[in-house]
């Protein structure tokens, strides 16, 4: 029988209800335990609609419960560095929803505090799970296109018309770079296999949307003359596309970062011919769930446990040249 991770939800926000917690109760490692918000009588009705024995009107009485393992953390992301703590010092392993903090020194407590307690910390980029992106890596590696010559990445969708949201708070980490340009930035960082050097970042920041970025592009510098070249936002025609440009040849991936089954499809240009790779189809939150388990079961984790410093250190750069208008070294 598969030994089963025993999962407590913190929050009851859309992207835990519409995504991982179904993927959680499909997988084949995980059970949901309990669900908890800051009021029962949301947590009971989840906790109803998704067959859950527990809910509490508290996060801090979940993590009291010892009959869970690990907490899965989707609250707004300047919540991220007290809760990931706090479930660590309860003894939970943590899947923490990506931007995991609101900067570097942020993520660097919390991996720490990970560390400190022995648990098992994962910053929730379901994409990475996907079988296509080993896929990718691997036709990368093996040169099929040549050596790497930049990488360029798009994410983009519009929502300025909904205020409210809090994407568009700043003081709670709102701001494409932190929603969807962290992305195409994490894909590079994997797809190269290095640390960046330098970013020059221009952006819109938008008065009427608490002064948030609501739009960014920029160019990464990574070793050896390489780059990402990217955009992102919150406001503006909705598209995605990663292009990996090689010496011999280009892959395109459409919908790189939200695939599932039917749209997991690659094309890798080479030699004047086109391929098409119909990839293994699958759900990435399933597997980020089956992952995350393997790693807390002995596994070794997919990235590298201090990943979320890294990436955080990356997202504050480019905000930075952002709104100082000038290019950021990282060495």
């Amino acid at each position: 029988m598969t030994q089963k991770l025993r999962w407590g939800i913190i929050g009851c926000a859309q992207i835990a209800t519409g995504s991982v917690m179904p993927a959680i109760q499909e997988s084949q490692t995980g059970i949901i335990a309990a669900v908890a918000s800051r009021g029962l009588e949301k947590s009971s009705a989840v906790a109803a609609e998704f067959g859950i024995g527990k809910a509490y009107g508290s996060y801090e009485e979940l993590l009291a419960d010892e009959e869970i393992d690990a907490v899965y953390i989707p609250l707004p992301n300047h919540l991220h560095r007290e809760w990931v703590i706090r479930a660590a010092e309860a003894g939970k392993h943590v899947l923490c929803e990506k931007p995991i903090a609101l900067n570097s020194a942020e993520a660097a407590e919390m991996v720490e505090a990970c560390r400190k307690a022995g648990v098992h910390l994962a910053e929730a980029y379901m994409y990475r799970h996907h079988p296509r992106i080993a896929e990718l890596r691997e036709i990368v590696s093996r040169g099929d296109i040549g050596e790497l010559r930049s990488i360029r990445g798009t994410f983009t969708y519009n929502d300025a018309g909904d205020t409210s949201n809090i994407r568009f708070k700043s003081a709670w980490g709102g701001g494409s770079l932190y929603d969807v340009g962290c992305y195409p930035l994490s894909a590079a960082r994997l797809l190269y296999g290095a640390e960046p050097e330098a970013v020059t970042v221009q952006a819109i920041f938008s008065p009427e949307h608490d002064n948030v970025d609501m739009m960014a592009s920029g160019l990464v510098e990574f070793p050896g003359g390489v780059s990402l070249i990217f955009d992102c936002g919150m406001w503006a025609y909705n598209r995605q596309l990663l292009e990996v440009l090689g010496t011999e040849g280009r892959i395109e991936i459409p919908m790189p970062f939200n695939a599932r089954f039917e749209d997991a499809e690659f094309y890798v240009h080479t030699g004047g011919e086109v391929s098409r790779f119909a990839a293994t189809g699958a759900n990435p939150y399933v597997r980020q769930a089956d992952d995350f388990a393997a790693a807390v079961f002995g596994g070794k984790p997919l990235v590298a446990d201090d990943d979320p410093v890294r990436s955080m250190k990356l997202i504050e750069a480019c905000l930075e040249s952002a709104r100082r208008r000038e290019r950021i070294s990282l060495l």
